[in-house]
């Protein structure tokens, strides 16, 4: 089956709905969440109900730690920016998206995969893999084959060696890549809602679980109307600019 990887999507109805169209134009048969369904964004309603909609179909979603500031109220760690967005998004749902939100699981075991927003080593701290040591320590706290997470607004892909060290590759839009039997491999898609590799175009990855081929993509949307959207929000100006640059 081919599955559609979306994380980090940040209440971007615009972004979101032009990665679910490329996938299904690809044949995508199942969609998984990373996480961070909302926050930054101005559709949190629109995107809950909306994955909301997709699980009752068989879609996976995850609790992201955004996801998280939007029921419980933002931690001491968020930025500024952050707090004020989950402040405005907890106010911008109803009682029952908030507790469809509380109800996600950190991670889900599916087959050989692990689904989970930001680690597996501790899912619920929030820690970021920002480079090979921290792909290896989470590829060693689980015994999936392949891992997919979010958190991190750039695409990645790691893979353990058979002497237990991780290397990394930038992959490349488009390309197919093989994901090996006799490695473990950790994908991160890049972020669907707010892509912050100078590229504004949303990003998401497809994974056939046949035959192993992990396809990462970017996909043009209107972040014009996303942007206009945070700002008649009333969110901070730099969340909208950041969709504009995608930075």
């Amino acid at each position: 089956m081919l599955i559609a990887l979306l994380a980090d999507l940040h209440a971007n109805r615009e972004a979101a709905e032009a990665c679910l169209a490329h996938a299904a134009r690809a044949g995508a048969g199942r969609t998984v969440f990373l996480g961070d369904l909302v926050g930054y964004g101005g559709d949190p309603a629109w995107m809950v109900d909306m994955v909301m909609a997709h699980m009752e179909r068989g879609a996976v979603a995850v609790l992201g730690n955004h996801d998280e500031a939007a029921v419980k109220g933002p931690s001491e760690a968020m930025v500024p920016d952050a707090r004020a967005a989950a402040e405005w998004t907890h106010a911008a749902l109803s009682a029952a998206q908030r507790d469809f939100l509380a109800g996600l699981p950190l991670a889900v075991e599916d087959g050989a995969c692990l689904y989970v927003h930001a680690n597996a080593w501790a899912p619920e701290r929030w820690g970021y893999i920002n480079g090979a040591s921290a792909a290896e320590r989470s590829l060693k706290a689980t015994d999936r084959r392949v891992t997919f997470c979010g958190h991190v607004h750039q695409p990645a892909l790691y893979h353990l060696s058979p002497v237990g060290h991780a290397s990394h590759f930038e992959p490349q839009p488009g390309a197919l890549n093989p994901l090996g039997g006799r490695r473990r491999w950790l994908a991160i898609p890049g972020s669907v809602g707010q892509p912050r590799d100078g590229n504004p175009a949303a990003c998401y990855a497809l994974f056939d679980d046949a035959t192993g081929v992990l396809t990462f993509h970017r996909v043009p949307y209107d972040h014009e109307t996303a942007a206009r959207k945070v700002l008649q929000a009333g969110l901070p100006p730099r969340l909208a600019a950041r969709l504009r640059e995608g930075t």
